[in-house]
């Protein structure tokens, strides 16, 4: 065939388009969650100042439910409390925080001593965070990785200084205690639903002490009710879902379909040492009906749901092939 210059540009427009095409292709058949399991929106239920009654009341209650939490302590209230100087408002001990945190919940920073840290020197700044670190790693096991305020307080000097080596600190939060009704918490969860939202909640005593609930079963219902709705909420550690949300914003992916086989390869920018969540891919039903997935030659367990197919990938862990079938 002898080819001209207008059928050559011909040739050349249609190899482009086919690429084109292929590369949006691509994009609709695969893409990551924006929360884990691809829920509608996510909650961390976050308790501040390591009252008794987080471990007495509340971690009985999460574990029934299945849920994780954060619990933001000052390490010096804890000793003082373990010393019997808190007996008006009794705090947990290290041993209640380590039992906690071996079923998955997070203990994490609040100041050694809950200082107003817009007030600190850089000194003792630095001194309220990473001293409170260090004293939680070596009582816990596990190094804070996230940052709550004391009092809320901050600028932009202490969200520098109080981010630096985490996934995330409690910027904004939703309080929840005193005031709170059951119609102002419904508010709450139809507002993240409509909005495909994650927030945190604020909350410090649950029978007694600082904006306690003016009855516990006011909480307590209104965890029965976010557990009813599972399905389209994630609950889960500040930890875990600052890390994810971060994850899912950051991760890129290469992606070349050889016949029936798709490669996909995930790159992410960030520090494995902190941002260590696995994510959650999302397979469009409507091009790729059912699938099997590989990753790095290990088979990945697959959710077939009737729109979609999901399932979780290591964003380090090199190399997915989803096979169509």
């Amino acid at each position: 065939m002898h080819f001209t210059k207008n059928n050559l540009k011909i040739v050349f427009t249609a190899l482009f388009l086919v690429i084109n095409v292929f590369g949006q292709e691509s994009q609709k058949i695969f893409s990551v969650a924006q929360y884990k399991s691809d829920k509608q929106c996510a909650i961390s239920f976050t308790f501040d100042d390591g009252l008794e009654e987080h471990y007495t009341l509340v971690f009985p209650k999460l574990e029934e439910l299945g849920f994780k939490a954060t619990f933001w302590v000052n390490g010096n209230t804890i000793n003082e409390g373990e010393s019997g100087r808190m007996k008006e408002k009794p705090r947990t001990t290290w041993n209640q925080l380590k039992k906690m945190a071996q079923k998955g919940h997070e203990i994490s920073n609040h100041g050694w001593t809950h200082k107003q840290l817009t007030r600190c020197t850089p000194e003792e700044m630095r001194y309220e965070i990473e001293y409170n670190d260090s004293v939680i790693e070596a009582k816990i096991g596990i190094k804070p990785i996230t940052f709550c305020y004391p009092n809320n307080s901050k600028n932009s000097k202490v969200i520098e200084a109080a981010s630096k080596n985490r996934v995330g600190t409690r910027i904004e939060q939703f309080q929840r205690g005193g005031k709170s009704t059951p119609e102002i918490l419904n508010a709450k969860i139809d507002t993240i639903l409509k909005n495909y939202q994650w927030y945190a909640t604020m909350i410090h005593g649950i029978s007694y002490g600082y904006d306690a609930f003016k009855g516990v079963s006011i909480l307590w219902n209104h965890l029965d009710q976010v557990k009813a709705l599972e399905d389209e909420i994630w609950v889960g550690t500040f930890r875990d879902i600052s890390a994810y949300t971060k994850e899912q914003q950051s991760i890129q992916l290469k992606l070349k379909q050889q016949g029936e086989k798709w490669i996909i390869v995930p790159n992410l920018p960030l520090d494995k040492k902190l941002f260590n969540v696995p994510l959650t891919m999302i397979v469009n039903k409507e091009i790729l009906s059912n699938c099997s997935v590989k990753q790095q030659g290990k088979k990945i367990k697959t959710s077939n749901l009737p729109d979609k197919i999901l399932f979780d990938f290591d964003p380090y862990g090199g190399e997915i092939i989803v096979k169509g079938k």
